[in-house]
């Protein structure tokens, strides 16, 4: 088993200061978060982005960004005609909201052919998605998604999965709570958010949320709440671990940003205390930035002195 592979969908980011001014990117939740295990990992460890591409110039563009920065596309399918999704930011201070424009994203389509997803993931040492990835992908094509996943993890990839619950991505509720409760059993480390897992499923505070996910077999949980303390939760033990005080500029990508630390940091066979301690500092400069990823080396220099 070898490398990390990270699945869901790369958009088009459209960022700027102002209305008539924008600038273009690449982004998503999941491409995030392997943008910063790429950073944050020996150049020869394999990163791979899963997810599947448009045949148009914009995909090509995504691609090649991808490839450029050490995280590879080739595991992906081309789907002809097809396109990216896109979004753009507006910020309120460093608060950011979101416009979305992805029905037609190619990545909906990314479990389309179970054989080939499969194939694409074949001996992982680390599979990451996320709520996101389970919410755009198409609806028939959700359970043969997750069975993938677990096909992979009984040949022995470790799975690690964030909620990343998003309201406006289910408008059937008590079917995202099924859904993301199917990722959880299949999952051996939980990154949820604690606003986000109150919003669904009721949570008391951040030790509701880790006995809940306990209680469905999940055997490394790390509950994120932003500037407060995380709750991380492995072999029976339970530790908060402080944020990083940050001078926040722009909050987007802080918990992908975190995700991506405490993973590479995990599979640098760090302790999970010590890898949500790093994880803090990841996201505390990446909030100091404006958009969802540092340049790569900037991070890689930052964190792998």
């Amino acid at each position: 088993m070898h490398g990390f592979a990270s699945v869901g969908e790369c958009m088009i980011e459209l960022s700027g200061q102002n209305d008539t001014q924008w600038h273009m990117g690449f982004a998503g939740d999941t491409l995030n978060t392997a943008w910063y295990v790429r950073a944050l990992m020996q150049p020869d460890f394999a990163v791979d982005y899963v997810t599947a591409f448009g045949d148009d110039a914009f995909s090509n563009q995504q691609m090649a960004f991808l490839n450029e920065n050490g995280i590879a596309t080739d595991k992906s399918p081309i789907i002809k005609g097809a396109r990216p999704g896109l979004y753009a930011i507006t910020l309120t201070g460093a608060e950011r909201s979101f416009t979305y424009w992805r029905n037609d994203s190619a990545a909906r389509r990314l479990a389309e052919n179970p054989a080939h997803l499969l194939k694409s993931l074949k001996n992982r040492k680390m599979i990451y998605f996320s709520g996101i990835t389970l919410a755009i992908i198409l609806p028939e094509h959700r359970q043969s998604f997750l069975e993938v996943i677990n096909q992979c993890r009984a040949e022995g990839a470790q799975i690690a999965f964030d909620p990343n619950f998003r309201s406006a991505l289910w408008p059937d509720h008590n079917l995202a709570r099924e859904l993301i409760t199917q990722a959880m059993r299949s999952s051996d480390i939980a990154l949820p958010t604690l606003p986000d897992e109150q919003a669904l499923f009721g949570d008391a505070d951040g030790q509701a949320c880790a006995a809940r996910l306990t209680a469905l077999g999940v055997k490394e949980i790390v509950v994120k709440d932003g500037t407060d303390p995380a709750i991380v939760q492995f072999e029976g033990k339970q530790v908060l671990v402080p944020s990083v005080k940050a001078n926040a500029i722009d909050t987007t990508g802080a918990g992908d940003s975190f995700n991506g630390g405490y993973l590479a940091a995990r599979l640098n066979g760090i302790a999970p205390a010590e890898a949500a301690s790093q994880a803090h500092k990841v996201a505390a400069h990446v909030v100091e930035c404006r958009g969802a990823l540092m340049p790569m080396q900037t991070a890689h220099d930052l964190f792998m002195r």
